[in-house]
């Protein structure tokens, strides 16, 4: 019998391919991605992850067991403290100032996206939640693996690579997955399709976060 997991996971493999052939990615693993689109997505990705950690904080609130707090707990303190660092890195690296960086506002994708997931951790169940974390986790690691194929040996952006096809990532991405699956066994039919729409949904947005970085997404009025 199938998991949930990887019946979602076939589930969006049109979706995994629209990621990989992205004109972001492609030129990520090439090194000719252009400095202001990867300022912006980093920016942004800063922002993105100062909310996903609360969603993920809340996971480990809602846990039923102990193993799934820790590991809930854990990625929301890695999503603030060790992907800050990598941001820094970058921040210094490709000229932006940390008072730029401090007065940056969300994009539209990003406030979207990050209300969705709030949304779900505050209103709908734990099995959704878990449902709508995952792909952020499982996304990257795919993702950062395909790119450290192709990459090229002096990439401008070898470090973005290297932190989502390092194996560590790896092991909590494959922890996320389990108690995704455990989650689901125990739930209903209706349910678990609560867990698949959630899923798909997170995977939508992925695909529209690098999209809004190689737009460099604006609001459309301004304020």
């Amino acid at each position: 019998m199938s998991t949930f997991s990887s019946r979602a996971w076939q589930d969006i493999a049109a979706l995994r391919q629209r990621i990989y052939d992205m004109p972001f990615n492609r030129e990520l693993a090439a090194g000719t991605l252009s400095e202001p689109r990867f300022q912006f997505y980093m920016i942004q990705d800063a922002l993105y992850l100062e909310q996903y950690s609360r969603a993920l904080a809340i996971a480990s609130a809602k846990a039923p067991d102990a193993a799934a707090m820790e590991q809930f707990a854990r990625s929301a303190q890695g999503a603030l403290v060790v992907e800050r660092a990598l941001h820094e890195g970058f921040f210094e690296k490709f000229g932006v100032a940390a008072s730029e960086a401090a007065k940056a506002e969300p994009s539209p994708t990003c406030i979207g996206y990050t209300n969705f997931l709030l949304s779900v951790a505050h209103q709908s169940s734990y099995e959704e939640l878990v449902a709508a974390v995952l792909p952020c986790f499982w996304i990257y690691w795919d993702v950062g693996n395909r790119i450290a194929k192709e990459a090229r040996d002096d990439n401008p952006y070898q470090a973005w690579i290297n932190t989502y096809s390092d194996p560590g990532f790896g092991e909590a991405v494959e922890a996320v997955i389990a108690i995704t699956d455990r989650a689901a066994s125990a739930a209903t039919g209706e349910r678990q399709d609560a867990m698949l729409k959630a899923f798909k949904r997170s995977t939508q947005y992925e695909w529209m976060f690098w999209d809004s970085a190689y737009r460099l997404e604006a609001w459309p009025v301004a304020a």
